[in-house]
């Protein structure tokens, strides 16, 4: 089955008003609503490789985030808290109750919020299941990239004024696995996404879900301990910023939980190895934990 083209991708966006900004999001296939909950600093594009086959058993609904992808992106408000508001009130728009979560990297830090929402109750009703991909679900695992550390600095600004194609293309294939790198076109797209409405200039100001997740790191945590029976990790080992280590750290603090290793692909399964992430989070969200 063929994935989308990023031309056909764009073409089929959909758009609603959060807060007075433009947000888009996808929607395709049928069965129990799936959320699908995209990373830093791309798109819900991420997922367009496994959308045809998560969508056979599934509808997915797949925002970009504010500041990313063709959403609109607002020189300042950026908050993990902020977009988990702007996922509930689109699950609300769409009249969607009972549904699971598909989540990954800053998407990661979404998801944790919306569990600890779940236990309050205090947020939208019908969460079920959650399976997590790479991203900094422990703080202290958490291996920043050059390019983060120098956007969390007061000089984070030259983030956007010196990243162009050519570096952003370097820096992005160091978290892929060496035999699952990016090829140009595809990191033209990444890029073009990226861009759009001048996102490059905001991107330093998406990473303050670094210290989001510092702030709420109990918090989260517990979320996930209460959870155990409905989530899990699917994990590319040869990630240098959650791979294996955070693999390791997740089947110790969270026994109870499900948990797969992709030993041959980075930061970016369901791109890099997408017919075994899709397989995996299927027979998951289909079994009772």
């Amino acid at each position: 089955m063929s994935a989308p083209t990023l031309t056909e991708w764009r073409g089929r966006a959909q758009y609603f008003d959060f807060g007075g900004k433009r947000t888009a999001y996808w929607r395709g296939g049928t069965g129990k609503p799936l959320l699908l909950v995209h990373g830093y600093p791309t798109a819900a594009w991420d997922w367009h490789r496994v959308w045809d086959t998560l969508g056979q058993d599934h509808a997915l609904i797949a925002p970009d985030m504010i500041g990313f992808g063709l959403s609109d992106k607002p020189r300042s408000g950026y908050s993990i808290h902020r977009q988990a508001d702007m996922h509930e009130a689109l699950l609300k728009h769409l009249g969607i109750g009972e549904h699971d979560a598909l989540v990954h990297d800053y998407g990661v830090s979404v998801g944790q919020e919306l569990l600890a929402r779940r236990a309050e109750k205090s947020g939208v009703a019908g969460l079920g299941k959650m399976v997590f991909l790479n991203g900094g679900i422990f703080p202290d695992q958490h291996r920043a990239r050059p390019i983060q550390k120098l956007g969390v600095s007061p000089l984070g600004f030259l983030v956007g004024l010196l990243t162009k194609r050519e570096k952003f293309g370097k820096s992005f294939s160091e978290v892929f696995g060496p035999d699952t790198q990016p090829s140009a076109q595809e990191l033209d797209e990444f890029w073009a996404l990226i861009r759009h409405n001048g996102g490059n200039r905001i991107m330093h100001k998406l990473l303050h879900y670094i210290a989001d997740r510092r702030t709420h790191a109990d918090r989260w945590f517990d979320a996930l301990k209460r959870a155990q029976g409905d989530i899990g990790l699917i994990n590319g080992a040869l990630d240098p910023v959650s791979g294996r280590h955070t693999y390791q750290a997740w089947c110790e603090r969270l026994p109870g939980a499900r948990h797969h290793l992709i030993e041959s692909v980075g930061h970016y399964p369901q791109v890099e190895a997408p017919e075994e992430v899709a397989r995996i989070a299927l027979k998951w969200l289909g079994n009772p934990a």
